[in-house]
């Protein structure tokens, strides 16, 4: 039996006194730097109070320019911004027209100051967006994701934004109408992506999500009241290498052609002067109601839903 040693016990207890100290004043550090980070978002919320708005124009139509790129008037300027995403996994930016001038704002960029917040403390954190108009007003709309990459092969389940912004959209992609996208799961989104394959004018949403085990499933959504529901039945366990071809996606809503409001052809250039306007051949574009003076050739689908 070991004999009580008063100076060992004496030792033990101030290096248990000394750990303690040390993680009360870590928690008292954490504690303060997110009442500063708090009292920041205060501010910063009052800020974005202030931040940029659309405009008011009219709905105008929305092409493909490939498989990669949309062209649309995003913010409601009257003017015909592009949509791109390279990859085509819903990582892509809007370069918005202002005249001459050219904003390129990315998908990373589009999520809200609390939806930073709450993951800044988290590592891995990604961010996904698609476009697409899901409510069939003639806006293009953006469906946002915001969640944390697989631990090796097993999901996280944290999911922080899961959320569609009705257009028009402002120029940092946010909206005065939002709504909640219901994923059955929360586990990492690798891509999202937007079709219109019954070329109904409402998009549907594509959902490539972690199935943990190195596996991905495709779900799709759609429009369900102010919001938009992802079905829980797999539309797709091919991950995401099977799904990166251009055989799905914005080449839906039809491809771009530029066309005189005279009638006299095509118009000179890449981008629509103001005797050009741009319809989309085989697409369901809304433009009597909306855009009257805008020229349809070729054969158009049926108009949106109003």
């Amino acid at each position: 039996m070991s004999s009580y040693d008063p100076e060992q016990s004496t030792l033990a207890g101030e290096l248990a006194s000394l750990r303690r100290q040390r993680a009360r004043r870590r928690r008292r550090l954490a504690m303060a730097t997110r009442a500063v980070l708090v009292v920041v978002a205060g501010g910063s919320w009052f800020l974005l109070g202030t931040g940029p708005e659309p405009g008011d124009h009219a709905p105008m139509a929305v092409c493909a320019v490939d498989s990669e790129s949309l062209r649309a008037d995003v913010d409601a300027d009257g003017q015909l911004d592009e949509i791109h995403d390279q990859e085509r996994d819903g990582t892509g930016s809007v370069v918005f027209r202002s005249g001459d001038h050219r904003t390129t704002v990315g998908v990373g960029e589009a999520r809200g100051f609390w939806q930073k917040l709450r993951g800044a403390f988290t590592e891995d954190m990604e961010t996904r967006g698609t476009f697409g108009d899901f409510d069939g007003d003639g806006y293009l709309d953006l469906a946002l994701f915001y969640s944390q990459e697989d631990e090796g092969d097993t999901p996280r389940h944290n999911m922080v934004a899961h959320e569609v912004r009705y257009g028009p959209l402002a120029r940092d992609l946010s909206s005065e109408r939002t709504g909640t996208i219901r994923v059955g799961g929360s586990a990492m989104v690798f891509a999202v992506r937007a079709t219109d394959t019954d070329h109904d004018g409402r998009a549907e949403l594509q959902v490539v999500q972690s199935g943990g085990d190195g596996t991905a499933y495709r779900y799709t959504g759609r429009q369900d009241g102010g919001g938009v529901t992802v079905s829980d039945e797999e539309t797709g366990s091919d991950g995401w290498s099977g799904w990166s071809g251009p055989e799905i996606g914005w080449l839906d809503f039809g491809a771009c052609q530029a066309v005189s409001q005279s009638g006299a052809g095509p118009g000179r250039g890449t981008s629509p002067g103001p005797a050009d306007a741009i319809t989309a051949q085989g697409a369901a574009v809304r433009v009597a109601k909306h855009a009257p003076g805008l020229v349809r050739i070729g054969e158009a689908g049926p108009p949106r839903n109003p």
